[in-house]
């Protein structure tokens, strides 16, 4: 065979080919990119995305899994959080697992199942999530949980024959961004309770079914969601500058965490402008609220305050907190920074809320107004 034939070749070429046409179609006015500016946002997504692909699906194994960190502070797509780490591997819904981990200082813990990943491609919905009010934790947070094979009454998850992965979550509230804390490491392994031979030698047929799981997942969070404005929302996702749905739980949302309430709208704000954001806190587990740009990537919370949550939260006599979104430094609690973009996305979570969530007002103010 010659090596112009070669599968893996060829699969390389059809991801250079991918990314052309994302260049020429994803980061054009056809997604809203206008101007250097945007081109930069997106480009740098892209290569996030792109790096997410090759990290956690170009090898894969479901027989040897290995819990892979999904997003770090320099690799952020679908959402990232400053105060979680999230781990995913591959799973076959016709094995059962061992997974052996610990709490490492979180204050939530969770498995979920994903469903519709296969391949790379993006979950379709959530099909099932355990999490630490199910688990039976060591004194010093460690545990061991079933996944799949004959049903248990605590420390199991069952795994549908649509399952494909398995997410983590690990959530903090400490008082600096837990995913940028080179010191925080959660310990987590997985393995299949029935010993499996070794993989085969990779070869040209698998380094060519690797390269195109990577394509499919940039294609699936690039070209094939829907441009600004034109796909339907959940309804926690406001489509009205500064207006704030009530939070809600995702259900089976895919790549939602099935045990958050959300709420989420776009911000606008003029360079000499600040959004007031009031309300309170409910009883839950965690919650905070992060900025994020329009592709979904935290602004940078390992340098600046771009997210809060509750401990990082100073409130008013009344409880209420009172956080200012803007541009420049206040110099009063509750700062949201900017970095100066005057749009971006508000995305507020809840784990585990206590019935319903009190809705978050907001105002637009002169800028001076909000000052110490």
């Amino acid at each position: 065979m010659s090596t112009e034939s070669s599968q893996s070749r060829i699969a390389f070429h059809e991801l250079l080919g991918l990314l052309e046409e994302v260049d020429q179609r994803f980061l054009s006015p056809e997604w809203g990119i206008n101007g250097a500016a945007d081109v930069a946002t997106g480009m740098r997504a892209v290569l996030h995305l792109l790096q997410g692909g090759l990290f956690t699906h170009f090898e894969e194994d479901s027989t040897h899994p290995h819990f892979r960190r999904i997003v770090s502070p320099t690799r952020k797509f679908t959402g990232d959080n400053a105060d979680a780490i999230y781990y995913d591997t591959p799973i076959d819904p016709d094995l059962a697992y061992r997974v052996r981990g610990g709490m490492a200082g979180a204050v939530y813990m969770s498995l979920t199942v994903e469903a519709g990943t296969a391949e790379g491609a993006m979950g379709t919905h959530t099909a099932g999530v355990l999490n630490d009010e199910n688990v039976d934790l060591t004194e010093d947070g460690s545990f061991e949980i079933t996944l799949g094979g004959p049903t248990k009454s605590r420390n199991w998850l069952a795994l549908p024959k649509d399952a494909t992965r398995i997410t983590t979550r690990h959530y903090f509230e400490n008082t600096t961004s837990a995913a940028a804390d080179q010191s925080i490491q959660v310990p987590l392994s997985i393995e299949p309770i029935e010993a499996m031979p070794p993989p085969p030698c990779p070869d040209d047929a698998s380094v060519a079914a690797g390269i195109r799981r990577i394509m499919n997942f940039v294609r699936s969070r690039t070209l094939e969601m829907p441009p600004p404005g034109q796909g339907e929302q959940p309804p926690f996702v406001s489509a009205t500058p500064n207006e704030f749905p009530q939070p809600i739980k995702p259900g089976d949302f895919g790549l939602a965490a099935a045990d958050a309430a959300y709420s989420m709208a776009p911000y606008v704000i003029g360079p000499d402008q600040a959004l007031v954001l009031t309300g309170r806190w409910p009883e839950c587990r965690c919650a905070n609220v992060s900025l994020w740009n329009r592709h979904m990537q935290t602004y940078d919370f390992s340098n600046r305050s771009v997210s809060l949550n509750r401990r990082q939260t100073q409130l008013e006599d009344d409880g209420q907190f009172r956080i200012i979104l803007a541009h420049q430094d206040p110099g009063v609690p509750n700062w949201l920074d900017t970095e100066r973009r005057p749009f971006g996305l508000v995305f507020w979570r809840f784990m585990l809320p206590e019935g319903s969530v009190e809705p978050i007002s907001s105002q637009v103010i002169p800028f001076e107004e909000c000052r110490g």
